[in-house]
C-alpha cells in the first residue's frame, strides 16, 4: 500500500442540505455542496486544536456539526475556515424544489442528476493536471437505494469526465472520521441557511472560496406545488 503524502490526489468531499419532501411542508430548497482539497490538509491541525481547546474549556465535543453546534463554536470553525480559503474550493448546486417535475423526485433519479450536474462543475473548474486519482468521500448513507444512486451518479460522471489514466474511487465515510466532510458541512450549512432563510451570516465569511453557486432551475417558471 502506498503511504506516500503527496498533490496529485484530488479529494471531492460532498454534503447536502434540506429534506426530500416534495410537498409545501417540505424546505423550499436542497442544495448540495463540495470542498475539494489536495493534500497536505493545512486546515486540519487548527481544527484538530480548536477540538481539544474546547474540551479543555469544558465541552465534550466529538466532532464539528454546523446545525447542532452553538453559536460560538460555529464561529470559531467558520474562522478557521476563512483563514484557509485558499487551499478550498466550494461548489454548490441548488434546487428549488418547487420546480422539480415528479418524474424527477425519486432519490434514483433525483441524486444521479443533481450530483452529475455538481460534479461537472468542480471537474471543469478545476486542472487535472499531474492528478493521477480522485477521491470522492460522502458522508456515512444508510438507504442502500440511496448509497447506490450516489455511487452510480459519482461514477458515470467521473467516467465520463475524467482524462485517460485517471482513476477514481467512491467512499461513504462517518463525519465523525474526517474532517473534510465536517468542513463540507459546514460550508453547505451556510449555503444552505443563504437560500432557505435570507441568513448571510455565515455566507459571508465563506463566499470568497464559493468557486460556483448554481441554481439549477433558475430560468424554470412552472410551480408543481
Amino acid at each position: 500500500m502506498n503511504t506516500q503524502v503527496s498533490a496529485d490526489r484530488l479529494y471531492i468531499f460532498l454534503d447536502e442540505g434540506g429534506n426530500l419532501d416534495f410537498s409545501p411542508s417540505g424546505t423550499q430548497f436542497f442544495t448540495i455542496s463540495s470542498v475539494t482539497k489536495i493534500r497536505p490538509f493545512r486546515i486540519a491541525p487548527s481544527l484538530d486544536s480548536l477540538k481539544y481547546d474546547l474540551i479543555e474549556g469544558g465541552l465534550d465535543i466529538e466532532y464539528f456539526h454546523a446545525s447542532e453546534d452553538k453559536q460560538h463554536v460555529r464561529d470559531r470553525v467558520f474562522d478557521i475556515i476563512q483563514r484557509n480559503l485558499g487551499a478550498l474550493h466550494i461548489d454548490s448546486l441548488i434546487v428549488e424544489k418547487r420546480k422539480t417535475g415528479p418524474a424527477l423526485r425519486q432519490p434514483v433519479q433525483f441524486y444521479p442528476q443533481m450530483l452529475g450536474y455538481l460534479l461537472r462543475y468542480v471537474l471543469n473548474n478545476h486542472a487535472l493536471a499531474g492528478i493521477v486519482e480522485v477521491i470522492v468521500i460522502t458522508d456515512q448513507i444508510p438507504v442502500q437505494k440511496k448509497r447506490r444512486a450516489v455511487e452510480k451518479a459519482v461514477k458515470i460522471t467521473l467516467r465520463a469526465m475524467l482524462p485517460a489514466g485517471v482513476r477514481f474511487r467512491v467512499m461513504h465515510h462517518s463525519s465523525k472520521s474526517a474532517q473534510g466532510l465536517q468542513v463540507a458541512d459546514y460550508c453547505n450549512w451556510a449555503v444552505f441557511r443563504k437560500w432557505e432563510r435570507g441568513d448571510i451570516r455565515s455566507y459571508g465569511i465563506i463566499q470568497a472560496g464559493i468557486r460556483s453557486e448554481f441554481d439549477i432551475f433558475r430560468t424554470g417558471t412552472r410551480y408543481y406545488y
